[in-house]
Formats: C-alpha cells, sequence, structure tokens
C-alpha cells in the first residue's frame, strides 16, 4: 500500500489540527468569516456531527494489497473522488489566493472548482497550473454579467460550470455582523444575484454554452431536476438557511431521486477519509471539500492545502482497506449503518 502520504515530522496529521494553527495565523474576522454559519449554526455543527453517527461494517479476508482510489466524473479520471471545493476569498488566507490552491488540486491530480467570489481572476488561476478546473455560477439580474463569466472561464479551459441555486439572498451570518465584516468584492456585482426560478437560467445557461451544468444546493428529493448533468447536494456550507439538514443526512434522498441519471456529489462536514468513505457508501460520486483545504492554506499555504488533500487521500485508503474495498466501486451501501438503518432494525 503507497503510504507516502505519510509526510515529515511536526506537521499537523488532521484536518482538525490544520484548523488550529488557521485559527492562530488569521486574523479573527477572517476566521470566523471562513469557519461560520447561518444564525444558531446548527446547521454548521450537524453538517460534521451526522457523519459520526454513521457506522462503518468492514468486510475482512479480502487482499488489499492494492488500494484503487481513482474514479471518473464526466470523463474526467481522478486519482481519487475528493474535489476541491468552490471557496471564495482564498486571499484572506493567503496573497497567492486560489493561484496557490489551484496548483496545490493539481499536484494531487484534483478537480478545483473556483468560485464566483473568487479572489483572483479567472485568468490568473487558469494559468497558475494545468489542473482539471470547474466554475461555480450565480445567474445575475444582470444575464450578460453572468454570460461573461462563462465565456471567460470556457475561454480559459474550464470544463463544466456549477450553477449554484440555494442564494435567492444571502443567509443571516451573525459572526460577520457583528464583527463587520466586509468581504471584497467586484463592484459590477452588487444587487446583481437572481430570484427568478432556476428552470429558466438552466435553459438560458445551455443556450449560451457547451460545458456540462450542475446543479449545487439541493438537499430534497423535490428539488432534484432533469436535464441537468450531475446535482451536488450542499446546504452551502450551513452558511444560508440554519436548521436545513445536514447534507450526508440528505444524500440518499437526492440519490434515489436522481436514480442513477447523472452524479450526485455531495459537500459540507468532511473532516476525515471515513467521512468520504461513508458519502460514497451512500451513493455519492465524489465528495467536495472546501473549509479543510482553506484551514491547510491559511496555516501553510500551498503546501498545506497540498498536505490537506493528500492527508485526507490517505484516511480514505486506510478506510478502504480495512472495509475490504479494492476500488471505490466495491465500497456498498452495505458497509455502512445509519441511524435509519438501526431504527430500522429494531421495529
Amino acid at each position: 500500500m503507497d503510504m507516502s502520504w505519510k509526510m515529515e515530522d511536526n506537521l499537523p496529521v488532521n484536518v482538525r489540527e490544520y484548523q488550529e494553527l488557521a485559527k492562530k495565523a488569521l486574523p479573527k474576522m477572517a476566521y470566523d468569516y471562513i469557519n461560520g454559519g447561518a444564525e444558531d449554526e446548527h446547521t454548521l455543527r450537524e453538517n460534521i456531527a451526522a457523519y459520526t453517527r454513521i457506522i462503518l461494517r468492514p468486510r475482512v479476508l479480502v487482499d488489499v494489497s492494492k488500494i484503487d482510489m481513482s474514479t471518473t466524473l464526466l470523463g474526467y479520471t481522478m486519482r481519487s473522488p475528493i474535489i476541491v471545493a468552490p471557496t471564495g476569498g482564498h486571499k484572506l488566507a493567503h496573497p497567492e489566493g486560489e493561484k496557490a490552491t489551484a496548483r496545490a488540486a493539481a499536484s494531487c491530480n484534483a478537480i478545483m472548482v473556483l468560485s464566483f467570489s473568487s479572489s483572483c481572476k479567472i485568468e490568473d488561476v487558469a494559468s497558475s497550473c494545468n489542473a482539471i478546473r470547474f466554475y461555480q455560477l450565480y445567474v445575475y439580474k444582470n444575464r450578460n454579467v453572468s454570460a461573461t463569466l462563462v465565456r471567460r472561464a470556457e475561454s480559459c479551459g474550464f470544463k463544466a460550470l456549477l450553477l449554484t441555486v440555494d442564494t435567492p439572498m444571502l443567509g443571516r451570518r451573525e459572526a460577520d455582523i457583528r464583527n463587520k465584516m466586509v468581504f471584497p468584492r467586484s463592484g459590477n456585482l452588487e444587487g446583481l444575484m437572481t430570484t427568478d426560478d432556476h428552470d429558466t437560467d438552466i435553459e438560458w445557461l445551455k443556450s449560451i454554452t457547451s460545458m456540462p451544468i450542475f446543479l449545487k444546493g439541493i438537499v430534497t428529493a423535490e428539488d432534484v431536476e432533469a436535464g441537468v448533468a450531475g446535482v451536488i447536494v450542499s446546504n452551502h456550507g450551513a452558511r444560508q438557511l440554519d436548521y436545513a439538514p445536514a447534507t450526508i443526512a440528505a444524500l440518499e434522498e437526492v440519490v434515489r431521486a436522481v436514480a442513477g441519471a447523472v452524479p450526485v456529489l455531495v459537500d459540507g462536514g468532511i473532516r476525515r477519509g471515513t467521512d468520504v468513505f461513508k458519502a460514497l457508501a451512500l451513493g455519492a460520486r465524489a465528495v467536495m471539500v472546501g473549509r479543510p483545504v482553506f484551514f491547510g492554506l491559511a496555516a501553510r499555504g500551498e503546501a498545506g492545502a497540498r498536505h490537506v488533500i493528500e492527508m485526507l487521500n490517505g484516511e480514505l485508503e486506510v478506510a478502504m482497506a480495512l472495509c475490504g474495498c479494492r476500488s471505490v466501486g466495491e465500497i456498498t451501501r452495505s458497509h455502512v449503518m445509519t441511524e435509519g438503518d438501526r431504527i430500522r432494525s429494531l421495529l
């Protein structure tokens, strides 16, 4: 088994330790912005806690001397099913911002999703490395703004669009209110977020680009839409609607509704390789990891972001081996027991 993810001494050994380093390295306002959620932050805590209530069911007596974590998405082969999620403002964590994050993703052969609120220009991130890149998009009231962003992403070789559909208005993030947080934005984007029906947005986007479109921000079966390339189970990092379901708790409902038609991804609350394993067992094709990579970037720059991805890959590899899974395709629903499973077993 490849154990190259075990790096030199005196480095953090898990995401939690990187978070502590990031907290020490960042101004309070920046850390609270990155780590905070909406209102009571119930969903923020639940995104993480819900994973702890899922139990693994390992298989033994399996030859796991060779573990293959690779998977495919839209025909692209990834080293593992871990994608760098779109989180804005990476220059809050490091002067090179998303350029450093993109290089970290590229070195791990991971897909990176660039946020519309990136602190670096689309072109600068694209030229910084050869990572496979997707672009997160909001549709604005002035559609010329969205069309311009789409054209720029397409001309820079981005491979897919992630249409974020859970932000008709911004959630109430009390830490940012308390800190009087002012997030630097491009002036031409102010007040341009749309409240249009997203069915209309999807059809319009299809008319101006050939890039595949994922819907990001789905947590119920009722919101699953036909005619898109994929669905991302997300509650916006618990930064929008508090008391929305934890994403891992909503995953199976959405997977059943999609019924295999398109890949389903999930983000939110992933802090361990075992969390990645649990998400795959419940039907996700891949996971998106945001805050942990941000913590690594804040603590140690590009090297820290890369190390976080490598650590999660290493933890996933161990989890797969100890559960008797030689490839991600061998990870099945029978490898996990959820709270619902335990309740049903008592009936």
